[in-house]
């Protein structure tokens, strides 16, 4: 038995009536004249028209398949077409409540008990399952497409190798892509880019050089793979190994691939390569998010002069918020909070209204450019004007920002006011640092204690502490400290450097 799911709530019957309103109204004069003439049959496939063109023209709206599917359930036209039943059905596997689609299936299949399913009916509903991460539910569709005959067909298998891969189900993904009779690029690009996404990055390299026939979607799996899993150098060379020696052209997703990869590394030089080869090939012009990432990459690898004069070589009316924050956010990582400022204020003037990671960008450069004066009133700004509740990260670079200036004070009443149920022990370890720097024993005492309810097993914090306790002239707390960091097996991490 396939598992219940909770039913979407269906529309009333005034929606079928707007539907058939909307449908007369669709047809042409001439045809509203010659209604009468029309045989049941063909009201009913001018119908049909009408449903499939309203799910088609409406792919964004939630409530579009909710209406259709009220109409047919009122007018008990599920019966009349496989297709539209399909096309409904579909709508529901790939929108944000993937469930409807195995209540639509359940639904139907007690109320029309002839209705005769067939391949794509199943493929969607795998397609439900992969979204819902539900591997019982999924199994149980196999079963069903196994004993229905459907499993042979290309694109069923290839919809069963996504849902296991997707949900998790790495030993059926195998047995199922190693049992098909055939398979075409999607069922390998679906089975490679599947594993690299659950780490799987040695089986699917396996794969991907098994390949019979790559083209630009394996490719950039492969490098997203690398990627992913912080193998920066493998990614690099695959990408130089695509464009090089097997002549396979980057699409704007290959790019956006790989230059997490160089910014890690931090070559700036690999940067401008990729920059210069993307406007030869065009992409720049055409997609704001791969100019975005530009923006980031550069000031990631140290070249903020390159980073702000790309952004202003953004064409003005393409610039968006992640164009502005992505520029705040440059000049923060490089400690220049007069010019993030300045920035800002340039993109309130321009019409954008700042979002949460912008605050979060701007509040940062305050903090490393030492204006405490002018972080505070973004802090009261976000939270008045904007109406925005801040989170940890908001309240970290308050931290952050008034520990560095000393105002230790009010650093700590700030971290003493978060909620509880955001509040971890970053923020704390933060202040910390600030007690650290400034030699406060007792509050570094008070902050310890914070950290200590929160998490007991990481060494640094007793490091930290002892190493204030030692600074003071009070060798033996320090040594104490030391001692039950050892008895609690508390570790440190050993710091490392890739110069």
């Amino acid at each position: 038995m396939l598992k219940s799911a909770k039913p979407p709530l269906p529309s009333k019957t005034r929606f079928s009536q707007r539907f058939l309103q909307r449908f007369w109204s669709s047809l042409s004069p001439q045809q509203t004249q010659t209604d009468l003439s029309f045989s049941p049959q063909q009201k009913q496939n001018y119908q049909k028209y009408f449903l499939f063109s309203f799910l088609n023209k409406n792919p964004t709206n939630q409530r579009v398949p909710k209406q259709v599917h009220s109409h047919l359930l009122i007018t008990a036209s599920f019966s009349h077409s496989i297709r539209l039943f399909n096309a409904l059905l579909r709508r529901y596997s790939v929108s944000e409540y993937p469930k409807d689609a195995i209540f639509l299936y359940k639904q139907v299949q007690s109320f029309y008990l002839y209705f005769k399913f067939d391949s794509f009916t199943y493929l969607f509903l795998i397609k439900a399952c992969a979204n819902l991460n539900d591997l019982v539910l999924g199994k149980q569709f196999h079963g069903v497409e196994i004993k229905m005959g459907f499993e042979s067909h290309i694109y069923v298998g290839t919809g069963l190798v996504n849902m296991y891969v997707e949900s998790g189900g790495l030993a059926e993904c195998k047995k199922v892509f190693d049992e098909m009779p055939e398979k075409n690029r999607v069922t390998w690009n679906v089975m490679i880019t599947g594993l690299t996404k659950q780490g799987e990055i040695e089986f699917a390299r396996f794969l991907f050089e098994k390949m019979p026939d790559r083209n630009i979607v394996s490719w950039s799996g492969m490098i997203d793979g690398y990627t992913r899993i912080n193998r920066y150098r493998e990614a690099l060379g695959l990408f130089r190994r695509m464009v090089v020696d097997d002549g396979v052209v980057p699409c704007e997703i290959t790019i956006l691939a790989i230059l997490p990869a160089v910014w890690n590394i931090g070559d700036v030089r690999i940067c401008q390569l990729i920059h210069g080869y993307g406007e030869k090939r065009g992409f720049h012009v055409s997609d704001i998010r791969l100019m975005n990432s530009l923006v980031d990459t550069y000031a990631k690898c140290g070249c903020i002069v390159s980073a702000s004069k790309f952004f202003e070589e953004i064409p003005a009316d393409m610039r968006n918020l992640v164009s502005w924050t992505s520029l705040i956010s440059s000049f923060a990582m490089h400690g220049m909070g007069k010019e993030a400022v300045e920035s800002f204020e340039r993109m309130e003037q321009q019409g954008w209204k700042p979002n949460r990671v912008t605050f979060v960008s701007i509040l940062n450069a305050c903090s490393h450019g030492c204006l405490v004066e002018e972080g505070l009133k973004f802090f009261k700004k976000m939270v008045n004007e904007c109406q925005t509740s801040p989170d940890i990260k908001h309240y970290g670079c308050l931290v952050d920002m008034l520990g560095r200036t000393g105002r230790l004070e009010e650093a700590e009443k700030i971290a003493l006011e978060i909620p509880c149920e955001i509040t971890n022990e970053v923020v704390w370890r933060i202040l910390l640092g600030a007690c650290s720097f400034y030699g406060n024993v007792k509050m570094g005492e008070r902050v310890t204690a914070k950290i200590m309810e929160l998490e007991k097993g990481y060494g640094g914090d007793y490091v930290l502490m002892s190493n204030i306790l030692a600074g003071a002239g009070r060798f033996g707390d320090a040594q104490s400290l030391r001692r039950l960091m050892d008895e609690r097996n508390a570790i440190k991490v050993p710091g490392s450097s890739l110069t």
